[in-house]
């Protein structure tokens, strides 16, 4: 499932290709993904201005000139992908429609924005830009972990007598929005604390060193392109690298990155997921 710097790095691939474009066809060709597409989503999306393309969590907004504003969610394998418009030093000509392209935009620029998705986990919605934050999917979610409403206090009075798992803490999206499997285990191995740590039995100078290293390894995989290990791809088909980073995720069985560190990776299996860690390091 791409994370927030997936998201991330999809939403900076398509701003150039769509912001300040006008759609003028979309092609809506099945009536649903995960949940069903909104009424008419083809007739309201044509004619319409993208005037910005924002980021909330793992979801991607688009601000239309029509008072709505689009809603999408990649789910396990969704694709945006980019065709007819010069991306860095190459242009990508329209290929031939494929299986699973599901919602293709073609802006006036004459670029096209397809919408593919093999596991059809994705999603998108429409709804009003001026009551989009109430959307049921925005509305309960936390502060973003790059912006300046999170910090140590904040995350201090969200973790504080919480019994979870310090993983499961930084999972739920209500504490903190956009953080993933992945990235959590990489920020708690930084940090040196055990994921199996309680939330709220961290030190103060526990709690604090935690912002600034999410900022750090998420901005980290945001300059490196996000992270591929199956489907995600940028805008213009090129895989992210964060993934040659890892210092815990997927090396299970493999020596600690920490220089003079005996230990080895190892992994458990938390709320279902995989979490890896070093025994050592992270006591």
């Amino acid at each position: 499932m791409p994370e927030l710097p997936e998201v991330e790095t999809v939403r900076r691939g398509l701003e150039p290709v769509m912001a300040g474009q006008t759609i003028v066809a979309a092609q809506v060709n099945r009536p649903d993904l995960r949940w069903p597409f909104p009424p008419n989503m083809a007739a309201r999306l044509t004619g319409a201005r993208v005037l910005g393309l924002r980021r909330r969590s793992k979801y991607l907004l688009a601000d239309l000139s029509s008072g709505e504003t689009l809603l999408i969610h990649l789910g396990m394998s969704g694709r945006m992908l980019v065709s007819g418009a010069m991306l860095g030093q190459f242009h990508h000509a329209h290929p031939a429609p494929a299986k699973h392209d599901h919602v293709v935009l073609d802006m006036e620029s004459g670029a096209r924005v397809t919408f593919n998705d093999a596991r059809r986990f994705g999603a998108m919605d429409l709804m009003a830009t001026d009551g989009a934050e109430s959307h049921p999917l925005l509305a309960s979610l936390g502060p973003e972990p790059l912006g300046n409403a999170f910090d140590e206090s904040v995350l201090a009075a969200a973790l504080k007598n919480r019994n979870t798992p310090i993983k499961s803490a930084l999972l739920d999206q209500h504490v903190v929005a956009g953080l993933g499997n992945i990235y959590v285990c990489e920020v708690l191995f930084r940090a040196r604390l055990n994921p199996a740590a309680k939330a709220g039995s961290l030190t103060p100078e526990q709690t604090a060193s935690l912002v600034p290293i999410i900022r750090q390894v998420l901005s980290e995989a945001i300059e490196a392109g996000g992270s591929s290990l199956r489907d995600y791809r940028q805008t213009d088909g090129e895989l992210g690298y964060f993934q040659h980073r890892f210092h815990v995720y997927d090396r299970e069985g493999q020596p600690c990155a920490t220089p003079g560190c005996p230990g080895h990776i190892e992994r458990m299996v938390q709320s279902g997921r995989s979490s890896f860690y070093c025994p050592v390091c992270q006591r």
